[in-house]
């Protein structure tokens, strides 16, 4: 017959005096208090392991700190754990790492990982803009927080003065760049799950508006205009540039002479310089190198093709043309970025590859191998429609407003 052990009662608890040895006394179900002779008291918890079956314990605390009435709690909580063949040592250790893991993983921690490698995919403008962004509206009230403790209230009140404030643009870029931190979390194993996937919905959706641009037909007038400006000939210069180049504004700006290749007739923009950190190659036609010719004597000593008028070694303001064409009368109307928009409207109304035309403007093709297909594949299929680009901006620029003369050209896209 098993041995009956009489509970322990809180006086007795209390008024457990100190001998020269360490002694305990149980409680019954394992628990029991170990009292040391310097008068210190500890509940240790005596089991068995559920596989092993190797004799252990486990410590739950100091008396009075750990009450008599807890320690029991304690001891049938564990007891639950070992019905369920989980050792409670094995339990208590886990949930100790789970919170060491919890206070290192806080929300600035994990950006700064997931932000390592996402400035990589971008250009440098845009990572130095995404940053800032989370350090003025993001980390003053989520940046010390566990990343695990983060629910979607918390998040939607962070983001409520930004909003209110009518930036709904902006807040919608942070809440995607959120929604991207804690997916990463989920992906590296520290969230089992995204939280935050619906708090979009939390906010005024902000109004669509188009890049400024003109329609195909007032590319005469453009011309006409750039023509008669008055303005520098290397900021004429890098209007055309753009505008013939299909390219992007900081890509124009910042194109170095050591990028032409003249011999093969293409212009190399590294990837650290593209949108989305890939090389892109564009062919050049006899309108662009007419363009390099007439540059040559101006900046073909330096580094850039269009070097900034205050420090000729460093290269033009990346808003140069945005300003030129102000000047000119096209604020609000068009924009330096709406001469790519410009060029393929004009390009897809004319009937042209669709597929051709993007790679053209760099738009990546989220298919890894039908991208690596097409970058080789339409290099010279893009030289014949750079070439028709050109051809067609030359003959609006001499005045004619048909499409004719070009429609050969057409035939071979």
């Amino acid at each position: 017959m098993a041995k009956l052990t009489n509970p322990l009662t809180n006086t007795e608890v209390k008024q457990a005096k100190p001998k020269d040895k360490l002694y305990k006394l149980s409680d019954g179900g394992g628990l029991l208090l170990r009292v040391k002779p310097n008068g210190f008291k500890t509940w240790i918890f005596d089991y068995y392991k559920p596989h092993t079956k190797a004799r252990t314990s486990i410590g739950f605390g100091s008396y009075p700190e750990v009450s008599l009435a807890n320690a029991r709690k304690k001891r049938d909580h564990a007891r639950e754990l070992i019905a369920q063949n989980i050792d409670p040592k094995e339990y208590k250790d886990d949930k100790h790492r789970e919170q060491l893991l919890s206070a290192s993983n806080t929300f600035k921690t994990v950006a700064t990982d997931w932000f390592a490698i996402k400035k990589t995919t971008v250009a440098e403008v845009t990572a130095r803009s995404l940053w800032r962004k989370f350090e003025n509206h993001v980390f003053p009230k989520l940046g010390h927080r566990p990343i695990d403790k983060i629910l979607a209230p918390e998040a939607i009140d962070a983001l409520k003065p930004l909003a209110a404030k009518g930036n709904l643009e902006t807040t919608g870029k942070i809440i995607g760049h959120l929604n991207n931190v804690m997916d990463h979390a989920v992906n590296v194993g520290i969230l089992h799950h995204n939280p935050l996937t619906g708090i979009r919905s939390a906010f005024q959706a902000p109004k669509v508006t188009n890049m400024a641009t003109i329609r195909p037909n007032e590319l005469g007038k453009l011309m006409s205009d750039i023509s008669y400006a008055s303005i520098k000939l290397v900021t004429r210069c890098l209007l055309e540039w753009q505008l013939h180049t299909m390219t992007r504004p900081s890509e124009s700006a910042k194109a170095q002479w050591s990028e032409i290749d003249f011999e093969n007739q293409l212009w190399t923009i590294p990837a650290e310089r593209m949108k989305m950190r890939l090389e892109h190659k564009v062919p050049l036609t006899p309108k662009t190198i007419e363009i390099l010719t007439r540059l040559k004597p101006l900046s073909g000593d330096r580094k850039y093709l269009f070097p900034s008028y205050i420090d000729h070694n460093k290269h033009c303001n990346v808003e140069s043309a945005n300003k030129a064409l102000g000047r000119m009368g096209y604020k609000n109307k068009l924009v330096a970025h709406g001469l790519r928009a410009l060029a393929s409207t004009t390009l897809n109304e004319q009937g042209h590859d669709p597929d051709v035309i993007e790679a053209a403007l760099a738009h990546v093709d989220k298919n890894e191998v039908r991208r690596a297909y097409n970058r080789a594949e339409y290099l010279e299929r893009r030289r014949i429609l750079m070439c028709w680009w050109s051809q067609h901006i030359e003959t609006a620029a001499s005045g004619k407003t048909s499409f004719e003369d070009n429609l050969k050209h057409l035939k071979v896209v």
